[in-house]
């Protein structure tokens, strides 16, 4: 017996999905609570995720849901489909529909991620048995027995045994005792005899077949002769998933399978092509069944009639399906599942497009054969095969019955059985599952007694639809909320918290918030390590919104190998838990700038945020666009300066606001005022990244490149050889390399410091591609340029699928370098689905350079010329920006618009002495365009 324990003990009961993804609730949830906690896994599998559904091996075996639908985590559905893309699979799409097995490792994986990341909270045990009861101690606890003898003793349990074990109830004496007919068609080694048959079957005269049909020879009207020979067909009995998924193993020459149910009905296939969400109707409010179905007839006529397709009205139901069963009485409930249960069930629980056309060409080929009608009788031939007769009083002789039925009413395996008995646990509402109270079970007195939970399938009569990964993992998270929240200590609030560099508490303890101290320092001195800092600072303590928020924000605007929904998702939750109002502010900012699903794409809560707290430096640093983030788009320098002048007073004389100001006064021009600063920000920090960065603009603006070239290298192998953005700063002095008319340089510099395998990720884009075609235009590279090779470093995703408009620039930049205009086009595809801004200006962007590559220079030039204005909008420097101002001047040059060219560069030498534009414009030719 277990006297006083200081850790809770929870035992998991089965270690398939439902058992995987309490688990990964419960790793996570006593990790950010700080709640030491130990976890008992019970499940003979031998390995934990798969269970019965994802432990099959047949890559024909596909989920029934799409990939985007398949996560662990209800607040990242994407979680599933990113996994795949890091494990072989980086094309895949949220609705693409993966293998059962593959899921199964995607289970076991998360799983095995949630153990480590909670080591040191969380303890985590598998053992390889079986429980066989289950008892209450005199402590208040429980008393597990296992098949090996032991005992296990804890203080609460989840039983997530899955779906009941089918009954066979329905099979007739002699079906049920026969040695060919198979019970539970997933247990190890049940489907050895059937997919041992031999391939092909003896030969039978045409006339054995009904109509001289000698492709089925097994269903003739009356039973085969005795010595015939065993039979290699195979009858299933139910016609759903588990049917299907068996006709598929089975499938072969010679061989016809066979499926029977009441209603002959099988699975709707899923849309290859789905159609748009749609909202759920009105009058789903406490209805009657009779009012429910006329609701939702009426709602699928509109799907039909607007879309084509039914699917996206019944779809519409899922989030509401558990309180309309709740709202009817038993009475309606019972008349549901008789008159509409099997077209529910066929509807809403559908095949994967592929597994639809692979069934459909076994019907065709008559290899597949569903009947209608039930089993009255089945008789043993001497060779062991069977002959079943029908309750039409057809006959078909089959080598293997196997029960494919579905689930039983209520679980009955020795565990379920103990409670059962000891009046513990009841049956559930029609006698489906059990009777639980928020997942808890309910006593024989409709009392919560023993602390026993459960989640998904035993749940089926409280909520009907509970079966799918969908449902149980929301289930799993409040679970794992209820049990972990009374085990949470009571914290008083402390005197004195953390503070971060400039005087801002952090909820979190003293180790953790010197790691995330070291973090924001790197950030502001756009020094390396930033990520490794924050990612140190949540792992001493995952429930550290600020964080968690950190990183998210990181990898969104910086590239980083940063998670960042799941990073978002972290977040979310600890600011939920344990934030202040500062800390709950920050992560809503960072969640509505990667989101970009506001109007203004976050900037007003930002900005909101900032006047609320000036000193957030992180935010601070988000909100204007320098070397270390994108900025706000549409921040004009004038509200920026004004924005970073407000905030100054906050730092008490810190050398990053100043940092800050130089980079904004030379973008607008004021070069002495922005030296000044930086040069007052180095003196107090010599490795300060920021104004390193504004001093770099002022040499380029000015025109001073020699100088400004030979400075910036000095720095960079000085005080800049620890510098995150290393690359950037090479292709400052690149610019002024490429501007002093050198590309023998220019040249030597990209192979060095910007070349592929130097530079990866969304700084090839910025940097190393558009150099590349910065010097293609001014006729600066000779030979290929290797822009091809900068996209091959760059994922795909960030490629075609870009966060911000400022990487979809540089994106559209590198595509056109390679002439590659399939990759454009799909990128101008996602920018018009994307945020305000990738549509107004990428879209635009995007035609524009299609046209150049196409050599249709004249709507080149138009279209370039039109966005000018507005390209600030975009975020980042004017350097970067001045990308789109060459590629037009190309434009015009290819157009023969040469005045317009000459007019052009006449501007930008007025800006800043450059002897390469000199030389372009002594080289256009005297006339007018």
């Amino acid at each position: 017996m277990n006297p006083v324990r200081e850790r809770h003990t929870v035992a998991i009961v089965g270690a398939g999905a439902a058992g995987t993804l309490t688990a990964v609730q419960l790793c996570e949830t006593a990790a950010r609570r700080r709640v030491p906690l130990d976890l008992v896994l019970v499940d003979p599998a031998p390995e934990a995720g798969r269970g019965t559904a994802y432990a099959t091996t047949d890559p024909r075996h596909r989920l029934n849901v799409p990939a985007g639908g398949m996560s662990c985590y209800p607040d990242d559905p994407g979680h599933f489909t990113r996994w795949l893309c890091r494990h072989g699979e980086p094309t895949v799409r949220g609705t693409d529909f993966a293998t059962r097995y593959r899921y199964g490792a995607y289970l076991a994986d998360t799983l095995a991620q949630a153990i480590v990341h909670a080591h040191g909270t969380v303890t985590a045990h598998r053992l390889r048995t079986r429980a066989v009861s289950c008892a209450g101690t005199p402590e208040g606890g429980l008393e597990l027995r296992l098949a090996d003898g032991k005992v296990l003793l804890a203080d609460t349990a989840v039983l997530a045994t899955g779906p009941a074990a089918t009954t066979g109830d329905w099979a007739p004496p002699g079906l049920r005792t026969s040695e060919r007919f198979i019970a539970s068609p997933w247990a190890p080694g049940a489907l050895d005899g059937p997919l041992a048959e031999p391939a092909a079957r003896e030969e039978r005269d045409p006339g054995d077949g009904p109509d001289g049909d000698p492709g089925d020879g097994a269903e003739d009207g009356a039973p085969k002769r005795a010595g015939d020979g065993a039979s290699a067909d195979v009858l299933l009995v139910g016609s759903g998933l588990t049917a299907v998924d068996l006709a598929l193993s089975l499938d072969r020459p010679g061989r016809t399978v066979h499926a029977l149910s009441r209603t002959g009905l099988l699975p709707q296939p899923h849309a290859l092509s789905p159609a748009p969400a749609m909202a759920a109707p009105e009058g789903l409010e406490a209805p009657t069944l009779a009012a429910l179905r006329r609701t939702v007839y009426r709602h699928i006529g509109r799907a039909v009639r607007a879309h084509g397709d039914w699917r996206p009205a019944l779809d519409s139901l899922r989030p509401h399906t558990a309180h309309l069963w709740r709202s009817l009485t038993p009475e309606e409930r019972a008349t549901f599942l008789r008159s509409e249960g099997t077209l529910w069930n066929t509807h809403r629980h559908r095949m994967a497009p592929t597994t639809a056309e692979s069934v459909a060409r076994a019907r065709t080929a008559r290899r597949l054969r569903v009947h209608t009608g039930r089993i009255t009788d089945a008789v043993v031939r001497p060779d062991g095969s069977l002959v079943v007769t029908l309750s039409d009083g057809r006959h078909i002789t089959a080598g293997w019955v196997i029960d494919c039925t579905g689930p039983g009413p209520r679980p009955e395996d020795p565990l379920w059985r103990s409670l059962f008995a000891a009046g513990a646990a009841v049956a559930g509402p029609l006698g489906m599952g059990v009777a639980t109270r928020e997942g808890r079970l309910l006593d024989v007195r409709g009392r919560t007694g023993l602390p026993v939970f459960t989640l998904g399938a035993p749940r089926r009569g409280e909520l009907w639809e509970t079966t799918a990964v969908p449902e149980i993992r929301v289930q799993a998270a409040e679970l794992a909320g209820e049990l972990i929240a009374p085990l949470t200590p009571f914290r008083r609030p402390a005197r004195r918290r953390p503070l971060d560099a400039h005087g801002l508490p952090l909820s979190t303890h003293a180790e953790a918030a010197a790691a995330h101290r070291t973090g924001l320092e790197r950030v502001l001195k756009v020094r390396a390590g930033a990520e490794d800092a924050f990612a140190r600072a949540v792992a001493l303590d995952p429930g550290f919104a600020l964080g968690h928020a950190a990183l998210a924000l990181l990898g969104h605007e910086c590239g980083a190998e940063v998670d960042v929904p799941r990073a978002l998702a972290d977040a979310q939750r600890c600011a939920r838990e344990r934030a202040d109002e500062r800390e709950r502010s920050f992560v809503d900012v960072v969640t509505r700038r990667v989101r970009g699903d506001s109007p203004d794409g976050g900037a007003g809560a930002l900005l909101g945020h900032l006047a609320a707290h000036p000193a957030d430096a992180l935010a601070l640093a988000a909100a204007v666009p320098t070397i270390a983030f994108s900025g706000i788009n549409d921040l004009d320098t004038t509200y920026a300066l004004s924005l970073v002048e407000r905030a100054s007073p906050a730092y008490d004389g810190h050398w990053f606001p100043a940092s800050l100001l130089a980079f904004l006064r030379q973008e607008r021009g004021r070069y002495d005022e922005a030296a000044e600063l930086a040069g007052r920000a180095l003196a107090a920090e010599p490795a300060s990244g920021h104004a390193v960065h504004a001093l770099a603009h002022v040499h380029y603006e000015s025109g001073t490149h020699e100088s400004g070239r030979d400075w910036l290298d000095a720095w960079l192998s000085g005080h800049g050889r620890g510098a995150v953005h290393r690359a950037h700063f090479s292709w400052h002095i690149a610019l002024h390399e490429l501007a002093l008319d050198d590309p023998a340089a220019v040249r030597r510099r990209w192979f060095a410091q910007l070349a592929p395998g130097r530079v990866t990720g969304v700084r090839a884009l910025v940097d190393s591609g558009s150099l590349l075609w910065r010097a293609r235009l001014s006729d600066s590279w000779q030979g290929r340029v290797p822009a091809s090779d900068v996209l091959d470093s760059v994922a795909r995703e960030i490629v075609e699928r870009p966060a911000t408009a400022f990487t979809a620039l540089h994106a559209a930049v590198a595509l056109t370098a390679a002439g590659d205009l399939a990759g454009l086009r799909r990128l101008r595809d996602h920018a018009a689905g994307a945020d305000p801004v990738q549509r107004e200006v990428v879209v635009p962007l995007c035609e524009a350079l299609a046209a150049l590559i196409e050599e249709r220079f004249h709507e080149a030039a138009r279209g370039l010329d039109a966005l000018l204005p507005v390209l600030g909008r975009v975020g980042g420097s004017a350097a970067q920006r001045e990308v789109v101002e060459e590629t037009l001047l190309y434009a015009l040059v290819a157009a023969g618009r040469c005045e317009a060219a000459r007019r052009l560069l006449d501007t930008r030498l007025d800006r800043g002495h450059a002897p390469r534009d000199r030389r372009l414009l002594a080289a256009l030719p005297d006339r007018r365009g």
